[in-house]
């Protein structure tokens, strides 16, 4: 039996966020093993699924897409959307406060790393109409 390590998390052992477009799940990050400066975890975004344009004021982020195929846009400096086509190994920025939104435009599950800094803008998703807390390895 291994012995519990805040050092390594696995998804199947923390409770995650539902939505009607897919799921994350916080690996790291304040609540779960005490990183103070980010937070971070897994989206799964069903086919045809993906989240609405937001943003999060005062947090930058990285989307790692690692699997699946799909259309990420992010704002640039102007405002003005920059929209294109992403697949695994793609990493997107998002800086600070910038709108962004994704969606699967594939057949099969999308399934990204992103990383908040600083921690804690993840947790505005609690108050959206489709959230729903998860258990562990839902």
């Amino acid at each position: 039996m291994t012995k519990s390590s805040p050092y390594f998390i696995r998804p199947e052992t923390v409770s995650g966020f539902g939505f009607d477009w897919g799921q994350l799940t916080l690996t790291v990050g304040p609540e779960v093993n005490g990183a103070e400066r980010f937070s971070g975890g897994i989206v799964d975004v069903a086919p045809g699924g993906g989240h609405a344009r937001h943003n999060h004021p005062g947090a930058e982020e990285i989307i790692l897409v690692m699997s699946g195929t799909g259309e990420q846009m992010v704002e640039d400096e102007d405002g003005n959307p920059v929209t294109q086509q992403v697949g695994a190994g793609c990493t997107i920025y998002v800086p600070e406060s910038r709108f962004h939104s994704t969606l699967n435009t594939g057949d099969t599950p999308m399934q990204l790393f992103v990383v908040y800094s600083p921690a804690g803008p993840e947790q505005a998703l609690r108050e959206l109409p489709d959230f729903r807390l998860l258990p562990p390895g839902a």
